[in-house]
């Protein structure tokens, strides 16, 4: 198994505001990954997960969104 087990703290900027997000290195790849496929960058497509994202945290709702987006890309 690879070393993408250990979360990793990066900051992004929504909405003008400056954030620390950790996540394991797996999900910030396919992160980039799923941003780049729709030609957004990763702090404007973070900014529309945090709009939508209600009572969870950031780093929770983005692994969710990558974890759906890889499940629906599959199908």
């Amino acid at each position: 198994m690879s070393d993408h087990r250990r979360p990793v703290k990066r900051s992004l900027t929504i909405r003008g505001h400056r954030t620390s997000v950790s996540l394991e290195d797996i999900f910030w790849d396919a992160f980039r990954a799923i941003a780049a496929k729709d030609g957004k960058t990763i702090n404007g497509l973070a900014a529309e997960i945090d709009a939508n994202r209600r009572d969870i945290g950031l780093a929770s709702a983005l692994r969710i969104y990558v974890f759906e987006r890889t499940i629906r890309d599959q199908s």
